[in-house]
């Protein structure tokens, strides 16, 4: 019986091995084939895979341009160089040098001077003025509104003019004359009386503003002076780009042999106006310096020189004896010295009236530039320069770029100045 039993077993365990055997044959007949060209890293759908290749051989290969069936196997290919990648290395913290760079050959750099523009678009002052006009529109907003002129409100024309920094003596001056015109006219309102104040600025600020020239013959020598960090360099820098901007040829003398760094600055600007450039050296004699830079202007027919010359406090007796032998030398034949101008910054409020006095008993100031005024709410410092002492304000920096050192203009200022409602 057991033996019948196990018979039985045998016979049916091969009967399913058999079956199973005969499906699975099927299903790998009825699965789809690869190409006998497929390759083998191509991506696949399904569970089909590509033909194994024997061990040994390589990949069939393509070749570049031909397109179609691979070359059959073959020996399998050596690997194949790879070009460098050009790897960019930072600088090292804490030095200048830049990453290496290949480049491909050329000729050599020539250095590219920008030169002045054709035309230098002069600013309004009453776009660069709004500090000054916002702080005395200020103070007259008291005045502006009264009904007639009493004590009080002259009174508060004065202590606007003060805050404006035109200064006492100069405000005292003013408030006298227009008291009596007020008189003399019969003026009762306050806006009548702002009318008259308009024009008693514009008389004492009213000047000659023309820089003048030396006589035919001659070389022109324009001397700029004043203490130290006034911009007395980037002015004569500007001053270069305009005369070269006009056509007239122009040498700059970097007289300042204390600061290094003036007579570099001095020779940036001279490359970007196109003007001569003479420097000395350094703590040399400034006088040796100017003296060259006219014999330079005369041998090339530039008919003008612009001086520079070291900052130096007008309380300094030994100093400003040294300046007055620069304005000797320069003054000898062929140069003659038409300007000296003392250039004044416009933030420094009275203490630049006290300069300007310093400085004319000195070398004898015949004009005023006055850098910065752009940057003050204190423009009344024009009028006490202008009325104390009886010097012309003829230059006025009103920004940063060479077109905005304009000739001053007194009528324009005060409209300026004087906001429109008052």
């Amino acid at each position: 019986m057991l033996t019948a039993l196990i018979v039985v077993l045998s016979l049916a365990f091969v009967v399913v091995v058999a079956g199973g055997g005969a499906l699975l044959a099927g299903a790998r007949r009825r699965r789809p084939q690869p190409p006998p060209d497929w390759p083998a890293d191509a991506p696949r759908t399904g569970r089909a895979r590509a033909p194994r290749r024997p061990s040994g051989t390589a990949p069939p290969v393509t070749r570049p341009g031909r397109p179609g069936p691979a070359v059959g196997p073959g020996p399998a290919a050596p690997p194949q160089p790879v070009s460098p990648r050009p790897v960019e290395v930072p600088a090292q913290a804490g030095t200048a040098q830049a990453p290496s760079e290949v480049r491909p050959e050329a000729g050599p750099e020539v250095e590219e001077v920008p030169v002045a523009p054709a035309v230098l678009d002069r600013p309004r002052f009453r776009d660069r003025l709004g500090k000054a006009r916002a702080l005395l529109g200020t103070q007259l907003a008291g005045l502006r509104g009264r009904s007639k002129l009493d004590q009080e409100a002259w009174d508060e024309l004065e202590e606007a003019l003060v805050l404006a920094d035109v200064g006492i003596v100069t405000t005292q001056g003013l408030l006298d004359e227009l008291r009596a015109r007020a008189k003399q006219d019969g003026l009762s309102e306050p806006s009548q009386l702002v009318g008259a104040l308009r024009d008693a600025l514009v008389t004492r600020l009213d000047g000659e503003i023309e820089l003048r020239r030396a006589a035919e013959g001659l070389t022109t020598v324009w001397l700029f002076v004043g203490v130290n960090g006034v911009g007395k360099t980037t002015t004569i820098g500007k001053v270069a780009m305009r005369e070269m901007t006009a056509g007239v040829p122009v040498v700059v003398a970097a007289g300042d042999t204390f600061r290094a760094a003036a007579a570099e600055q001095l020779e940036l600007w001279s490359k970007r106006s196109g003007a001569g450039f003479v420097r000395g050296n350094e703590g040399g004699d400034p006088g040796a310096v100017v003296f060259d830079a006219v014999q330079h202007a005369s041998a090339r027919g530039a008919g003008l020189v612009l001086a520079d010359t070291a900052g130096r406090l007008h309380t300094k007796v030994n100093l400003m004896e040294e300046l007055k032998k620069v304005r000797r030398v320069a003054d000898r034949p062929p140069g003659s010295v038409t300007e000296v101008l003392l250039v004044i910054d416009a933030t420094t409020g009275q203490n630049g009236l006290v300069q300007a006095r310093q400085f004319t008993e000195a070398v004898g100031v015949t004009g005023v530039v006055l850098t910065k005024l752009d940057g003050t709410a204190k423009g009344g410092i024009a009028v006490a320069i202008a009325g104390e002492l009886g010097i012309p304000i003829k230059l006025v920096g009103l920004g940063e770029g060479p077109e905005d050192l304009v000739p001053f203009d007194a009528r324009e200022f005060v409209d300026a100045l004087l906001p429109d409602e008052a």
